[in-house]
């Protein structure tokens, strides 16, 4: 099974940038849809970003659109979230998983999590 690794994630002030890494472990070609979440506490984990393998098609939660932007570069197999115009709401522990089915945009629906990157947004 493949292994996701995330990186990136810290702490930044409102209205900074950060940008994430999620790449495959082992050697293995990631050629599925690739979904970052993220997870507060005390609050459900929710899909924030999503981007199918070429790439033409993406997916952004209401809450980060205009400043998340998903993207992937293939020969490296990695998936990137960069997140501008941070805000503290977007603190969080941020997960990249691949997609198992397009059902739903639960967790339910994706496989191969990561452990998670801490993003901490401070005011």
């Amino acid at each position: 099974q493949v292994q996701l690794v995330e990186s990136g994630g810290g702490l930044v002030q409102a209205g900074g940038s950060l940008r994430l890494s999620c790449a495959a472990s082992g050697g293995t070609y990631i050629r599925n849809t690739v979904g970052w979440f993220r997870q507060a506490p005390g609050k459900e984990r929710e899909l924030v970003a999503d981007i199918t393998w070429t790439g033409g098609s993406k997916y952004y939660a209401d809450s980060v659109k205009g400043r998340f932007t998903i993207s992937r570069d293939n020969p490296k197999n990695t998936v990137y979230l960069q997140m501008n115009s941070l805000k503290p709401e977007d603190t969080a522990v941020y997960y990249c998983a691949i997609r198992l089915r397009l059902l739903t945009n639960k967790e339910a629906d994706f496989t191969s999590w990561g452990q998670g990157t801490q993003v901490t947004v401070s005011s």
